[in-house]
């Protein structure tokens, strides 16, 4: 079986995370993941302290395996739910898109683990210093929200910067991308893109199809030019954007407007026209929908013997 020091930490029976992602990680999506042994996660996204609440409890009646929930620093409800995982008593907390100092003291005297995302080594020391129990380093390959450095470069310089464990993120679909993030010196992997097709995963069937039908080449980094890249698949509404973020004409007012609303078209409603579908660039690799469990078991069992079959190499 495939372990590591986060298991333990966490109580997790498999080194695998679910990623929080915006309008898809829900409540039964995350009770799946950690029903199947890794460690589920409910995104906090832009809603507010009852939603989130709701939620919380939801995923409780269905599983009572540790679960986690992402908190989006910038979100205008960050200081109502983060108190809410507090009352929730709610085990791990990842977070992104900021610092979550200010939130770290409550954090820790009520027991949870905070692992943030991190896309470089000196936010990842920053957090160590905070008080972090972990972090997820993630790399430009990832669907969503990205940085620069890729995964294979990033995890490493982070795991030789830290005493913390470390979960390697970004283009991790298989065995073989978990095997080369142990490589690499990670304890554990988050999955973002992979999970997106599991059988619980109540995202429109629209995006699982998108999902399946993608190549190697089939995403796009868009928004550079306000500070605040994602990846999302190739559509109408991701080449209309990048068209538009290169036309000197086009205001950063203007795109920011163009992009309100866009995950929600496509996870939610479908909307292959305008919506945005988030998907990391190891999607191609993504072939068939299948339950969370059986994801992760895949995951842990093809890992296992290339991790052992890696001292072939060494004379």
């Amino acid at each position: 079986m495939l372990q590591s020091p986060i298991c333990e930490l966490l109580g997790i029976e498999y080194p695998v995370f679910q990623g929080g992602m915006a309008w898809i990680a829900d409540a039964d999506l995350a009770a799946a993941v950690s029903n199947g042994g890794g460690l589920g996660i409910i995104s906090a996204m832009n809603a507010n302290a009852d939603w989130l609440r709701s939620q919380i409890r939801r995923a409780k009646e269905l599983t009572d395996k540790p679960f986690g929930v992402n908190i989006m620093l910038m979100s205008p409800f960050a200081d109502e739910v983060a108190k809410v995982v507090v009352e929730e008593g709610v085990k791990v907390v990842t977070t992104g898109a900021g610092n979550p100092g200010k939130y770290m003291a409550a954090w820790k005297e009520a027991g949870i683990h905070v692992i943030p995302v991190v896309a470089s080594v000196g936010l990842a020391r920053m957090m160590e210093r905070a008080g972090a129990s972990a972090v997820v380093a993630e790399g430009t390959e990832s669907g969503g929200h990205i940085g620069e450095l890729t995964t294979m470069t990033l995890v490493p310089q982070v795991c030789s910067a830290v005493k913390i464990p470390v979960i390697a993120a970004g283009g991790i679909a298989d065995g073989r991308g978990v095997a080369a993030a142990f490589m690499l010196g990670a304890c554990g992997v988050q999955v973002g893109t992979r999970f997106l097709v599991a059988s619980e995963c109540n995202v429109h069937q629209n995006y699982k199809d998108k999902i399946l039908k993608a190549k190697d080449i089939d995403t796009i980094a868009t928004g550079r030019r306000l500070g605040h890249p994602v990846r999302s698949l190739k559509t109408r509404f991701s080449r209309d954007y990048q068209k538009a973020e290169f036309d000197v004409n086009v205001t950063a007012e203007a795109l920011e407007a163009m992009g309100v609303g866009a995950l929600r078209k496509a996870a939610v409603d479908g909307n292959e026209a305008e919506g945005c579908f988030l998907a990391g660039q190891i999607a191609g690799l993504v072939s068939k929908e299948q339950p969370a469990a059986e994801i992760i078991r895949d995951l842990c069992e093809e890992a296992e013997p290339l991790l052992k079959g890696a001292a072939k190499w060494v004379k």
